[in-house]
């Protein structure tokens, strides 16, 4: 080591990893090196010890390239703390997931040997819970991004207000005992409503994420938010009987459901006469700055592989909502965000749902430094927000 760098040889030797893994990684953009010396040698630190120690975990626990990419491009000392702690919560899903497998191996060789014969049923329930390796690899990478889009909201927004307080004042909860919310996501609407506000209500966390489901269940337990019941649903089949509840939730979940009128149907369904619907979205200008700066860097980047707004957005909601509801009412959220450093913008757009991390790949610190320069130039980025929500009557 010299001058608090290591040739490549090193940083492999001291890592326990073939030097040909290194000039892997480099080649693929995931791990350069911190410097290139006068003669080409290529210098690592110590801290690039932390972003392989990533790599390697994310690739041994089932991500591609592509997307361990996604997750380490901002990796810096600053992130370390909070990177070990997400690799923590998916080694604990996966170690869950593998004693799940072993108990049912167990089950599956105790009745053979009892048997004699073999249980496909048993067999078909291994090959379910196999399977389910990659629900967990999904889910993780949902709950990243899913971080990444509201931690931008939550530090560059303009209204005080926060959304998910501003969705909530629009909700008379003292006028409601059961409430349902369905797509909740890792369930950050409830952290905005006081504890007490929930007391003596019958609360329904669902989601059609199990996952997803567990991590709210165990973010709002800590956030002291007890009382809820969380369940995994799907708002195109739900498990109640009519009448069910006094209001249903829905934020920023309907442009995801794959039979839209099918799920409006069974939300009217569960809430009782009188009950109210109260359903989020956004509208085509949301966040358009943001998608002129990916395809003013390269013009082949799409955000999102379908325009979300055009299958329900503020344009569209309310005809599509008044097939269902009787009265139906448009609210909007004023805000924009004033972006000032680049690292968040940048988890955002990797957490989008479209080709921008294919694309950006082999240049994602030519893409960061595109990103840097342009908040440089400017101050900061000005980025609309167009979101807004229906409330539904029957």
């Amino acid at each position: 080591m010299t001058d608090g760098y290591y040739t490549s040889g090193e940083f492999a030797r001291k890592a326990r990893v073939t030097i040909r893994t290194i000039r892997f990684y480099d080649r693929q953009g995931i791990l350069k090196p911190s410097k290139v010396s006068e003669a080409g040698y290529r210098l690592y630190t110590d801290e690039d010890f932390g972003r392989l120690q990533k790599i390697l975990s994310l690739k041994y626990l089932g991500f591609s390239l592509e997307e361990i990419m996604a997750l380490t491009i901002n990796d810096d000392r600053e992130d370390m703390a909070n990177s070990l702690k997400l690799q923590k919560e998916l080694i604990r899903k996966k170690i869950r997931h593998l004693e799940m497998m072993e108990k049912t191996l167990e089950d599956t060789s105790r009745m053979a040997e009892d048997s004699g014969e073999m249980d496909w049923n048993s067999i078909l329930n291994l090959i379910h819970i196999t399977n389910m390796e990659h629900a967990v690899v999904d889910q993780y990478k949902t709950s990243v991004n899913i971080s990444a889009r509201i931690d931008l909201h939550r530090r560059f927004s303009h209204n005080p207000v926060p959304w998910f307080a501003w969705i909530a004042s629009h909700i008379p909860l003292e006028e409601m005992e059961r409430i349902l919310e369905v797509g909740c996501g890792n369930g950050q609407l409830w952290r905005e409503i006081p504890a007490e506000l929930l007391k003596d209500k019958e609360i329904h966390v669902t989601d059609v994420s199990s996952g997803m489901v567990e991590d709210a269940a165990e973010l709002l337990r800590k956030s002291g938010r007890e009382g809820l019941i969380f369940e995994t649903e799907d708002c195109q089949n739900l498990s109640w009987e009519d009448g069910s509840f006094d209001g249903v939730i829905a934020n920023h979940v309907l442009f995801y459901v794959k039979n839209l009128p099918k799920a409006l149907r069974e939300i009217r369904r569960v809430l009782r006469p009188g009950g109210v619907f109260y359903c989020s979205t956004y509208g085509r200008e949301h966040m358009k700055e943001i998608t002129s700066l990916v395809q003013e860097f390269d013009p082949r980047i799409t955000l999102s592989e379908v325009a979300l707004y055009e299958l329900f957005g503020l344009e569209n909601g309310e005809g599509l909502l008044r097939e269902t509801f009787s009265r139906v009412e448009k609210i909007m959220y004023d805000d924009y965000l004033l972006v000032d450093e680049a690292e968040p913008l940048l988890d955002y757009i990797l957490s989008c749902h479209g080709n921008q991390s294919e694309i950006l790949s082999q240049r994602q610190l030519e893409f960061k430094r595109f990103v840097r320069k342009k908040i440089q130039d400017r101050g900061a980025l000005r980025i609309t927000k167009m979101a807004g929500m229906f409330v539904c009557r029957l």
